[in-house]
């Protein structure tokens, strides 16, 4: 345990476990922008005045609006959860814990930034108005992405740790030969942002991309979800500095902020995405967070964590702390929550009835999108793929007759 997280437990009256381990660039050496305490109190410093005129314009409706969009995220991770247990997916990866970092910065994006997410970015797609049954046909098995990403402008979940931060860094490079950046036109001007965990800043495609962002002063934010854990492997094991440092040392931007305080992230996120659109090149953002479950559903968190560390997070809860900060202000609405609630159940309600309706796919359908155009190679296969199919068919015509 650090000393600020025990000036942070004193402050909002909650007791730290001893055994918790210190992490990598932890509270204690390295700063953490936060505007809102676990207590629900605002932070009024001069260090936080910019950020803070950034939330300014949000009302009590909006901060209520906040709290339904990670409320009804949490529920579809719980629901998603249950369901793989019920062996209706066949994986899926939690975002618990994290609705903060994930509401608050997709909640900062204009409409026509572009998002290419990693695997658990579900409060992202939430905002960006993606079905919720459409994030699960992945994790059924029965499409490769799910959504149409031209209508939300947010790319298809991806898999391989890393490698879309390349993806993003190459697609702003073109955005920004578009002349789509630093116009002064808001309506017209465009960033990027790519969504990754602490683990992926291992990896050499991060590298690269803050190489290639930095050089060509492409308008991408990369928003490093620092849940602390890649898998079972703490970032104590991975970095010996904060991991926002990381950004300086290729020359972009860097702030870290506190990850489970909604209002930060969106500020932060807010002023990268401005300078991005206006011309003035990429941002690291380290937001420091917690995951409350699994890695995914074939992990065992309790083999490598223990439950003192857990419920210290627990008391950190990002969706506890809007509502103290909404019960503070006089803001938080019993009809509200009751709605609310309701529409929780409702959602848990559609998501069990609309997975467990996903057929699968016509086995042939894999061929119809290899290429945009007619490809005489690919019907070639399709049609030796249905001949295939059809062999396993005719015996049992032949035994009927």
């Amino acid at each position: 345990m650090t000393e600020n997280d025990a000036r942070a437990a004193a402050r909002d009256g909650a007791s730290t476990p001893p055994d918790l381990p210190d992490v990598a660039g932890g509270p204690d050496d390295a700063p953490l922008l936060q505007l809102v305490t676990p207590a629900g109190a605002r932070v009024t410093t001069p260090e936080t005045d910019g950020y803070r005129e950034r939330v300014a314009h949000l009302d009590a409706a909006a901060l209520r609006g906040l709290y339904r969009d990670m409320v009804l995220t949490r529920r579809f991770d719980d629901e998603a959860t249950s369901l793989q247990r019920q062996g209706e997916l066949g994986l899926f990866a939690q975002s618990k814990g994290q609705e903060a970092a994930q509401i608050g910065s997709g909640r900062a994006l204009a409409p026509q930034d572009y998002v290419f997410p990693s695997y658990r970015e579900h409060g992202v797609s939430h905002v960006r108005g993606i079905d919720p049954t459409a994030r699960l046909r992945l994790f059924r098995g029965v499409d490769h992405g799910g959504w149409d990403p031209t209508a939300h402008n947010v790319h298809l979940y991806t898999l391989v740790i890393g490698s879309h931060a390349l993806h993003a860094t190459g697609y702003a490079m073109g955005v920004q030969r578009d002349g789509l950046v630093g116009s002064g036109d808001p309506e017209r001007d465009a960033a990027v942002v790519t969504y990754f965990g602490d683990g992926a800043t291992s990896q050499g495609d991060v590298n690269e991309a803050l190489v290639f962002a930095a050089v060509n002063n492409a308008p991408v934010v990369f928003f490093c979800q620092n849940n602390q854990w890649a898998i079972s492997e703490p970032t104590t094991k991975q970095t010996r500095v904060p991991l926002y440092r990381r950004g300086g040392g290729f020359g972009v931007p860097s702030v870290r902020v506190d990850g489970n305080d909604v209002l930060a992230c969106y500020a932060v996120t807010a002023e990268a995405l401005e300078r991005a659109r206006s011309g003035g090149g990429p941002t690291f953002v380290e937001a420091f967070t917690y995951r409350m479950g699994a890695h995914t559903t074939s992990d065992d968190p309790t083999k490598y964590r223990s439950r003192a560390q857990e419920e210290y997070w627990r008391r950190r809860d990002p969706i506890d702390r809007l509502e103290n900060l909404l019960r503070a202000e006089d803001a938080w609405d019993d009809a509200f929550a009751a709605d609310l609630a309701a529409e929780a159940d409702a959602l848990g309600e559609r998501l069990r009835d609309e997975v467990r309706a996903l057929a699968a796919p016509d086995p042939s359908s894999m061929f119809d999108h290899v290429y945009a155009t007619p490809n005489a190679v690919v019907e070639r296969e399709k049609a030796w793929f249905a001949d295939y199919q059809q062999s396993f068919e005719e015996p049992a015509a032949e035994v009927a007759r």
